[in-house]
């Protein structure tokens, strides 16, 4: 009978050292899909903003074609989809498995397919509010109204994915709100030249709205992987990023033909003060660094969660403060810095939080295990 549970014991671990290695690999790819992510999300979420500030600081004037800009860029998504089906396709033919099982390239159900059309709609309608409030705005004030959206993602994440919250995570949702409503009330020395008391505030509102509409979106892509009904891989993250901002560029495509803004373009790049030339610049690069930052986003989303994604944001926050003032000498008063104060103590108090969570969640493991151990020596 020893012999026989010896024999059981040894063949469950040359089992589990089997599993290991493919595990640690999963762990892997999928740390590294994180890391991609995160470097998407962050270029995208510095570098879009300041170029679509530029747009407006010298004579541009159209706020669906920003609005357009922020997705129109998506059939970029189309070079990773072909590599993966490419990839997939010179692996059947190198393993000569069945070919069913690699015919389906469209991974998205009815589900994901309506779920992909409202968040596109919601998203094309948060990309004209942001587009509305930084033509108003100061990219440093536009960033740190931003920023709230953590707060709107907590509650929305808490009220559709069941998000587990720390005092640590609570702590740095007030902060940071806080830090808005500072930034909120003081807002005196702060308006461009140019720009009339209504329209300051209108801006402050939309972007405040942005940022409420943002904060309802990135629980909503976490509650559709969710809801889903399979299982959700990389490839149909990708395409359902496809689906999102061709929707929310389609809306906008709809919004600019009412309002004649293609036929406008030509006359504002003839017009505008850097030139004709960087006119154009300007526009393509910002269709390229918000495309990356929605697809960071969602990127983040799917490898972690949406709460996560709204942190890395704020955390953004100071080093688009930072370009702003360098590039476009904007003012950094009193308010402002108590604001990023606030916002430095935030992030410091969720990551610290993630971390005693981690501690505790590892500490855990080890415990259970060692008492499977004690229980059953014979099994592992």
């Amino acid at each position: 009978m020893e012999g026989v549970l010896s024999y059981n014991n040894q063949e469950h671990h040359h089992q589990e050292q089997q599993q290991q290695p493919k595990i640690k690999k999963n762990k892997n790819i999928k740390l590294g899909l994180l890391l991609l992510n995160c470097l998407l999300l962050s270029v995208g979420q510095v570098g879009g903003p300041l170029l679509l500030r530029l747009y407006y600081l010298h004579g541009g004037q159209r706020k669906w074609l920003t609005s357009w800009l922020q997705t129109a860029a998506f059939p970029i998504l189309l070079i990773p989809l072909f590599a993966s089906w490419s990839n997939k396709s010179r692996s059947q033919s190198s393993t000569n498995s069945n070919p069913s099982s690699t015919k389906q390239k469209f991974l998205l159900n009815p589900k994901l397919f309506i779920a992909s059309a409202i968040l596109g709609t919601l998203i094309g309608l948060d990309s004209f509010l942001f587009a509305l409030g930084l033509s108003y705005l100061p990219v440093s004030t536009s960033a740190l109204l931003m920023a709230t959206q953590l707060a709107f993602t907590s509650v929305f994440a808490l009220l559709l994915v069941k998000q587990k919250f720390t005092p640590y995570s609570i702590n740095s949702v007030v902060l940071l709100t806080l830090g808005s409503i500072i930034l909120g009330l003081h807002t005196s020395g702060d308006r461009p030249v140019g720009v009339s008391n209504g329209q300051y505030f209108l801006g402050f509102f939309m972007t405040l709205g942005a940022a409420a509409l943002l904060g309802f979106i990135l629980p909503s892509v976490e509650f559709a992987y969710a809801k889903a009904c399979k299982v959700i891989t990389y490839d149909l993250v990708i395409q359902m990023q496809f689906l999102v901002s061709m929707f929310a560029t389609l809306l906008c495509t709809i919004a600019m033909i009412i309002n004649k803004d293609f036929q406008a373009i030509s006359r504002e790049a003839k017009e505008y003060g850097l030139g004709e030339a960087k006119y154009y610049m300007v526009l393509i690069g910002a269709a390229i660094l918000m495309q990356s930052m929605l697809v960071g986003n969602l990127g983040v989303i799917f490898c972690s969660t949406s709460l996560f994604s709204g942190v890395l944001l704020a955390l953004l926050l100071p080093v688009q403060q930072i370009f702003a003032i360098i590039f476009f000498n904007e003012k950094f008063n009193a308010e402002k810095g108590m604001s990023l104060a606030l916002s430095f103590w935030g992030f410091a108090s969720y990551f610290y939080g993630e971390y005693k969570q981690t501690k505790k969640n590892n500490k855990l493991i080890i415990s259970m295990t060692t008492h499977q151990h004690q229980e059953f020596p014979n099994v592992v």
